[in-house]
């Protein structure tokens, strides 16, 4: 049996790297798979087939059920179309993985604007596509009486939650797929999904590109623990996807080689106010703005900053 027995599971960008060893544990774990892989470049460029149907094959060779889907998770229809996918072949739909991705990098002073759209349409608009069919599918299963036990995985990076130069694109979009995340968790509960985020690491293409010397295996093919395999990040997204994850939503994990820990979401630090000798609140003064963040925060979070507030 396996911990998603019965679920079926429709996981974006599976034809490579994270994405493949998610869809491939998923399927060892009892869930049905929907392997969706345009079959791009990691730029974004041409189509084959080929790259999904050979996930396929590895799944059924392993004993489990899958079936491919080609549509781009960029195409609001193609979206409707992997939701549809699930539902003919396998009669319903109990997890949606998202991990399609593109990667065009450039400076911000390089970058075109068809460089960053290409990368927002794939990872921000491919997010919002499939969650709005498939929580419009969830959400009126909920109102016919059949209350779901659903799950949305998606897949942001340290691009996003802590920077990184030359992928402002990038960086940008996996932020909003964390922030688009929560939200969709604050939305979904009362029908019955979950909506969390897993952040993978690994050698995929997209480290290939700028590390040519590195030899790129899927995830299956690994004989033994490697802590850059793509595939140690699955293992989270199982968990995630099973009802043993209940009540957990809203939520941003990162799984790399044998690290697990929860992202911190922005909060707010300490909290001063602007008072007059009398105690009454006024406006701040712009140097009191640098005295208090100065002497008060920059000081402790950031040591070497504003020295001059030292006293």
């Amino acid at each position: 049996m396996g911990m998603l027995a019965g679920k079926v599971a429709i996981v974006t960008g599976a034809g490579n790297g994270v994405g493949r060893g998610e869809a491939i544990l998923l399927a060892d774990h009892g869930a049905k798979v929907v392997v969706n892989d345009l079959g791009t470049s990691v730029s974004g460029d041409g189509a084959d087939q080929k790259v999904a149907d050979q996930v396929v094959e590895a799944i059924t060779a392993r004993g489990g059920e899958a079936v491919a889907n080609y549509d781009s998770v960029a195409d609001f229809q193609g979206a409707a179309n992997m939701v549809k996918t699930a539902i003919d072949a396998f009669g319903r739909l109990d997890v949606l993985v998202n991990n399609a991705g593109v990667l065009r990098d450039k400076m911000m002073f390089s970058m075109s604007p068809e460089d960053f759209d290409a990368v927002m349409k794939v990872h921000v608009y491919g997010t919002f596509n499939t969650m709005r069919h498939a929580s419009e599918h969830w959400r009126a299963e909920s109102k016919a009486g059949r209350q779901p036990s659903a799950a949305i995985v998606n897949t942001v990076s340290s691009a996003g939650l802590q920077g990184q130069e030359s992928q402002i694109n990038y960086g940008a979009a996996k932020a909003g797929i964390a922030a688009m995340t929560v939200i969709a968790s604050l939305e979904l509960s009362r029908y019955g999904v979950r909506a969390n985020c897993v952040g993978p690491g690994g050698f995929t293409r997209m480290v290939g590109q700028a590390r040519p010397d590195i030899e790129i295996k899927n995830p299956e093919e690994y004989t033994a623990f490697d802590p850059m395999n793509p595939g140690n990040s699955a293992p989270a997204v199982v968990w995630l996807a099973s009802d043993e994850s209940k009540p957990v939503t809203g939520q941003v994990l990162r799984m790399v080689g044998n690290s697990l820990c929860v992202y911190k979401p922005w909060e707010m630090g300490e909290e001063f106010f602007s008072n007059d000798k009398d105690g009454n609140p006024v406006q701040w003064d712009p140097a009191r703005v640098g005295h208090f963040l100065g002497r008060y925060h920059f000081r402790t979070a950031n040591p070497g900053m504003h020295a001059q507030y030292r006293r």
